[in-house]
């Protein structure tokens, strides 16, 4: 029987007082593949920012269980060390600092949490080189400043290589799809497939159902006006397809 890997129950938000979250109720499993859709402006973005510990966001009421503790209680970097990975729709550039450098710094972090030792320089590299390999990310890429003067499709491969590098329990795709053309969709839809698998979850937040031809759901969710107002299989992401969300009331 698979494990709970997050319980969210009656989660509400705000921000500037006015409240996005009108009490969500998600609980994800070891590995399933959910995914959000929904309409501009009904939250998907802001449930993927307050599990990620965004401060922005004012919770108001509800609880999320990830593995065995609060999840509302731990600062974002507590939530990363304990396995929450978000590739955000907009990634951030970080001048000066190199992909490499960055990336030892979050692993032996993770790794502290964990209880391990450091990865010699070595072992590093070579499990940097495995990664790639996976996710299909050039060295010159890896080489580079974080994000800086990366294209939109260069940053999202850039977030997948960081999942495979960190190996999170959850991973949340806010519309990792965004911008990206079909040949850069190809490859992060494919370096996320690759990294799926009985231990993990991931929770796809997506406008459109394109990018769930490459990355199949097992549960797809609606969220309209703050809740999620519909559950189905995959075959609800063509339906929302073909007859849009103004069929879709709470």
């Amino acid at each position: 029987m698979s494990k709970t890997l997050i319980k969210i129950e009656n989660l509400k938000a705000n921000i500037d007082g006015k409240e996005i979250l009108k009490g969500i109720d998600l609980e994800i499993k070891e590995g399933e593949v959910h995914a959000i859709m929904g309409p501009n402006g009904s939250g998907k973005s802001t449930l993927a920012s307050v599990l990620a510990g965004r401060e922005i966001y004012e919770v108001t009421g509800g609880k999320v269980e990830f593995n065995s503790k609060n999840l509302l209680d731990l600062s974002p970097e507590e939530r990363s060390r304990e396995g929450v990975f978000l590739a955000f729709q907009y990634p951030i550039e970080i001048p000066g600092v190199s992909i490499t450098n960055f990336m030892k710094a979050a692993v032996e972090q993770h790794r502290e949490h964990k209880g391990l030792e450091p990865l010699s320089p070595s072992a590093f590299l070579k499990m940097m080189k495995e990664k790639k390999e996976l996710v299909e990310i050039g060295s010159k890429l890896a080489n580079r400043a974080v994000n800086q003067g990366f294209s939109g499709g260069e940053k999202k491969k850039n977030e997948v290589f960081q999942m495979a590098m960190l190996e999170p329990k959850l991973a949340i795709l806010d519309e990792t799809d965004s911008g990206l053309d079909i040949d850069a969709l190809r490859v992060v839809s494919n370096g996320v497939n690759k990294l799926k698998n009985k231990k993990n979850g991931f929770l796809v937040i997506t406008h459109y159902q394109r990018l769930l031809d490459y990355i199949v759901p097992d549960v797809i969710h609606v969220l309209y006006n703050g809740k999620i107002v519909k559950t189905g299989g995959k075959e609800l992401a063509l339906e929302l397809e073909e007859k849009g969300y103004d069929w879709i009331k709470e």
